[in-house]
């Protein structure tokens, strides 16, 4: 009986978050809602990139969110692929976001609930508002076929996390989930070699772009390299 039960619980989960039978963008409702232009990206292989939404609503106050926000999508757009800002409305998964709902979402603020992976189930099922972190971002981003994702600063192992465990659940996410994350780094104030040796023990691949050592958010240094044989690899400019 228990084994049938959680059987049943995880096919309704599936059902719920299964992309293929999310229709169109006004009939995605309990499903994930994917808008007309990414779909239609996703449909002919062109170049998508997800976005998160965290920074939106708790990143900086109105309506400096919102100008950033439309601001990075056409940063993306002019370099010819397609935005996909992704957050959760009305308890709905969102993936690509229209005018009114990026400007719904700023202007909700901190009203709308962080949401890491952890956090979608009580979100959806509430019928809440949730801006998602990286991990959410890159799960529901897998799910509908995004495998390029671009943020800011990712989490990491915090100063003294052997003792206090506090690791973001970013890491994590960064090994089980396939999307490909391009960030400046993580945080100066975190312990930059712990998080590389928590990425190294999920498996992770840590490439740098333009510098030979693993970026610090604010700079592109830290004293760290991104992997052992990374330096070679990456010419200095």
């Amino acid at each position: 009986m228990a084994s049938s039960s959680s059987l049943s619980r995880l096919s309704n989960l599936c059902r719920h978050f299964n992309p293929s039978k999310s229709s169109d963008n006004n009939k995605g409702v309990g499903l994930i809602k994917v808008s007309p232009e990414v779909s239609e990206a996703l449909s002919n292989g062109g170049p998508v990139v997800a976005l998160e939404s965290t920074i939106i609503s708790h990143g900086m106050p109105y309506p400096k969110n919102l100008e950033t926000a439309k601001e990075v999508e056409a940063i993306v757009r002019g370099k010819g692929a397609v935005p996909a800002t992704i957050a959760i409305l009305d308890g709905i998964p969102c993936v690509g976001l229209s005018v009114v709902e990026l400007e719904r979402l700023a202007n909700l603020g901190t009203q709308a609930q962080k949401t890491a992976r952890r956090d979608i189930a009580h979100v959806v099922a509430s019928k809440g508002n949730g801006a998602t972190t990286v991990s959410a971002t890159m799960l529901i981003a897998s799910m509908v076929g995004i495998s390029v994702f671009v943020t800011g600063g990712i989490g990491g192992v915090h100063r003294h996390g052997e003792n206090t465990m506090d690791i973001s659940s970013d890491l994590t996410e960064l090994g089980r989930t396939p999307v490909a994350v391009i960030s400046a780094g993580v945080k100066s104030i975190l312990d930059i070699p712990r998080t590389l040796e928590y990425l190294e023990t999920q498996g992770v691949c840590v490439a740098a772009y333009k510098t030979n050592e693993f970026p610090a958010f604010f700079t592109r240094t830290s004293g760290s390299l991104p992997c052992r044989h990374r330096r070679r690899m990456c010419p200095t400019y």
